[in-house]
């Protein structure tokens, strides 16, 4: 019998009732695979005829044209396409794809892409900016950052017109680096990845431990906060994650308001009490800017979503983060949490 760990499925029935949990439960499981048409490597036209010519049947995705489930291959066999071979199709779960879909990059921009290897998101944006404007893609894992390195040769990003520059750093420098500087910042912040648990494979979720979680949120915040401090004033960041935990997502939003929008704390002991705590914690660094929370734009409206955590440990948390998006994991799309958020 297949199961997830005991502690998860407790911990999930704590976060949202034991109903909505029982909608979602069941989809912990391998999803059939996903390919995003490359358009820095050939026409989405092309790719899609010589696709059919090759018998690959594809359901269609009504948010974004260029992805598409395949319905009669496997992951392996789509990697011995010659299509995937040179770069002109990419395996990417859907819900990677909608990060770079609310940052909305345009052609001309300067973005930051600050945690970005493998790079399956930083190619997305290449092509999103038609091979124009200024591109930076950062991951601190040397190991990583060359399978980054790869896959912008393979992708064709590296040839595209755009300026791109690989970093491989700790996000925090490149906070200092670029302070007001990038048009639109995206952190796809490393994170417990819940979402991606199977049911039945223990090498999925055997290093699961709720007492991490709160680890891994303390190392995500450095990010946040460079992120925020790179971006020009009236710049967008897009935080996300493919993991559930609210500490990794809602809180987080909830402490950087703390750390940011301090002037819009309600005046009371308790938040005086919290906002002194914050400020004593300098591994975290300084906050250099406010900004206000976006509602996801009109396109995902479709998508089926859980509501966001509006209270945690009964610790209620700020009103707008009602404008935070979290997706509902289905047979098709795993879990994700993005926030949208515009630098003042």
């Amino acid at each position: 019998m297949n199961k997830l760990p005991e502690g998860f499925i407790e911990r999930l029935n704590r976060i949202w009732s034991p109903e909505v949990v029982s909608s979602f439960v069941d989809t912990f499981k391998e999803r059939p695979p996903t390919i995003r048409i490359n358009t820095l490597k050939g026409s989405r036209e092309e790719t899609l005829a010589e696709l059919k010519n090759q018998q690959i049947a594809l359901d269609t995705i009504p948010w974004y044209d260029d992805a598409f489930i395949v319905a009669n291959r496997t992951k392996r066999e789509i990697t011995e396409l010659p299509l995937y071979q040179q770069g002109r199709i990419y395996i990417q779960s859907l819900a990677s794809m909608i990060p770079p879909l609310f940052l909305d990059p345009k052609p001309g921009e300067t973005i930051l892409d600050l945690t970005a290897a493998p790079g399956s998101k930083t190619s997305q944006i290449a092509a999103l900016m038609n091979g124009q404007g200024e591109l930076v893609a950062n991951d601190n894992s040397r190991e990583r950052f060359f399978r980054l390195k790869r896959n912008m040769e393979a992708l064709g990003v590296t040839k595209s017109g755009l300026n791109l520059t690989l970093r491989l750093e700790h996000g925090s420098k490149l906070g200092r680096e670029y302070q007001n500087y990038f048009d639109k910042v995206l952190l796809d912040a490393p994170c417990s990845a819940e979402a991606r648990f199977i049911a039945g494979d223990s090498k999925s979720f055997g290093y699961w431990k709720e007492k991490k979680l709160s680890e891994i949120a303390k190392r995500q915040r450095p990010l946040l906060l460079a992120a925020l401090n790179a971006l020009k004033p009236g710049g967008i960041l897009v935080y996300s994650t493919c993991t559930l935990s609210p500490e990794e997502n809602e809180l987080q939003i909830d402490w950087l308001n703390k750390k940011c929008n301090s002037k819009n704390l309600t005046s009371t002991n308790e938040s005086e009490h919290e906002l002194e705590s914050f400020e004593e914690n300098k591994e975290s660094g300084h906050c250099l800017s406010r900004f206000n929370l976006i509602s996801a734009p009109d396109q995902f409206k479709a998508l089926k979503t859980l509501p966001p955590i509006s209270a945690w440990k009964e610790k209620s948390l700020i009103p707008e983060i009602k404008n935070t998006f979290r997706i509902m994991p289905t047979d098709t799309i795993e879990g994700f949490f993005i926030a949208k958020l515009k630098k003042l």
